[in-house]
């Protein structure tokens, strides 16, 4: 498989200072798939062309069943390891190869050109061989919204036998003036998309790739939902996962965008249908009113037209106008105020969308988020621009991975603990280690708990015959049970609690999200 990049920025052959590859020698790579080959059909400084061959060893490739890893062979086809189109047609083997041949240039690194690695330069992109599901139109649907000038001309079955029509592959040639980095990383995230399958076993920590590689575009992509889908292997929970992520990355560039984040858009991230498994179905295509684009746990339309009650915390004629994500956030940092806290830690703080609201108030000395995972934290890190700030401000802010589950001697001595829209990704047979480490041993002044209520689900398209909000929920409780719980770990633990509800109060089902402030008894 064949890709080729081409520029006619003067002069031409800084490009092999770009891709630390230089232009008079070949260049080759072991790889585990097969050997990876640069080299430059031409370079002189009008024009210059680098060409990356990747020669796929089909025995290695089809035997290599080991730990991680999944054979891209259909099952019952022992001579598919052999008989296959994986040696010649791009895909997600391509893509490999480029993360690993030019990974400083994906990083947008250059130690000789560092001016000319942040300039976009014209830049010609070929893939000569490219297995693309859906055919050309999808192309032009992935690359033409990121810049690109796309021509996908439709590989013939058979040169020989016209009426045969064509075949699953294009010849894809994309045109356009970008950074190098950006183009190579467009490339690294849709060649697999475009084939619609990965030579190895898809696993959580891809989508910690996809939004790596995907920074500055995806989030903002209109076909997002699709490109999520395929790269996560149709992977429901991951591709729900993904998309969570992303809208937290829009709601933090611009808060107004909330409710472009649909609950479909989440929620059903593992469907597609029509013949190119990129179209969205009718369902789909109708977005719900007031999404949550904190983070795509509790996206869907917010009952918006009825009547603010006195019940439900922040249904204000204001407030209306704002998404569910808005209200939960500005409900949950009014309890904050409320509890005169300084001292504040978000447990299982994800992106950092309240940890960006605890930075932008003066009242807040101290900030601590804390996540199991590491790729939400480095996303927290970017969305409150820690490497950038002035020192004292920083010092405010600090981001501890931690389990929620096992007991953290660091997060003791805070005034306030801040849990919102986190129990519910925990399988209820945790949930009382939970309740340990956070109300037992860490012991902050004010809990503050934010979860969905379930009842409010038959309000949401799509979700009236049951199901979740997302597809990592392990539960969802109705108001009782809610009360329930909150009355017997303040019981339990020393503390009173409150709860209430945030966004329109339904009279028949409530409010969409239900809100428990936990105050610690005097001792």
């Amino acid at each position: 498989m064949l890709l080729t990049v081409t520029t006619t920025h003067q002069p031409a052959t800084d490009l092999g200072y770009l891709l630390v590859k230089h232009p008079d020698r070949l260049h080759s790579f072991d790889l585990p798939g097969g050997t990876a080959y640069v080299f430059y059909p031409q370079a002189d400084p009008a024009r210059c062309t680098a060409a990356l061959l990747l020669e796929v060893d089909s025995a290695r490739l089809g035997g290599g069943r080991g730990r991680g890893r999944r054979s891209t062979v259909p099952e019952g086809f022992s001579l598919g390891q052999y008989v296959n189109d994986r040696p010649y047609a791009a895909s997600s083997l391509l893509a490999s190869a480029l993360s690993k041949v030019f990974r400083s240039a994906l990083r947008g690194d250059s130690k000789d050109r560092p001016e000319l690695a942040a300039t976009a330069i014209p830049l010609e992109i070929r893939v000569p061989v490219l297995r693309c599901r859906g055919g050309a139109e999808i192309a032009e649907r992935l690359f033409a919204p990121l810049g690109w000038t796309v021509t996908a001309t439709e590989i013939p079955l058979d040169d020989a036998h016209p009426q045969w029509g064509a075949s699953r592959y294009v010849d894809l040639l994309l045109t356009g003036t970008q950074q190098l980095a950006d183009a190579l990383n467009h490339l690294y995230v849709l060649l697999p998309v475009l084939d619609d399958s990965k030579h190895y076993w898809v696993a959580p920590d891809e989508i910690d790739k996809l939004l790596r590689a995907g920074a500055g575009w995806l989030a903002d992509h209109p076909e997002r939902a699709l490109v999520s889908r395929r790269y996560l292997a149709h992977q429901r929970a991951l591709a729900g996962l993904a998309l969570a992520r992303l809208a937290e990355l829009r709601l933090a560039e611009n808060p107004a965008e909330a409710d472009s984040v649909t609950e479909t858009e989440v929620a059903d991230a593992g469907a597609e249908s029509g013949p190119d498994a990129g179209a969205e179905s009718p369902a789909d295509a109708a977005p719900a009113s007031g999404a949550d684009a904190t983070t795509g746990t509790d996206a869907g339309p917010d009952a918006g037209g009825q009547v603010a009650t006195p019940q439900a915390v922040g249904d204000t004629p204001e407030a209306k106008r704002e998404s569910l994500a808005v209200r939960r956030r500005a409900a949950v940092l009014a309890a904050l105020e409320a509890a005169g806290a300084t001292r504040v830690l978000d447990l299982g703080c994800g992106g950092g969308a309240l940890l960006a609201a605890l930075v932008r108030d003066r009242r807040y000395t101290e900030i601590v988020g804390t996540d199991v995972s590491s790729g939400a934290l480095e996303m927290a890190a970017r969305r409150l621009h820690l490497d950038r700030v002035p020192e004292r401000q920083r010092d405010r802010v600090r981001l501890w991975q931690s389990a929620l589950t096992y007991r953290d001697d660091r997060l003791r001595g805070f005034d306030a603990a801040v849990l919102m829209e986190v129990i519910e990704h925990l399988d209820l047979p945790r949930l009382p280690a939970l309740e340990d480490a956070v109300f037992g041993h860490a012991r902050p002044a004010t809990v503050v708990v934010t979860t969905p209520n379930v009842e409010y689900n038959v309000r949401y398209e799509g979700l009236a015959g049951g199901g979740m909000r997302h597809p990592d929920h392990r539960f969802e409780w109705s108001r009782a049970e809610f009360a329930q719980w909150a009355h017997r770990v303040a019981a339990a633990h020393g503390y009173r609690v409150e709860i209430a509800g945030i966004g329109d109060d339904d009279p028949e089902v409530g409010s969409p999200t239900q809100i428990a402030t936990f105050v610690k008894e005097s001792a």
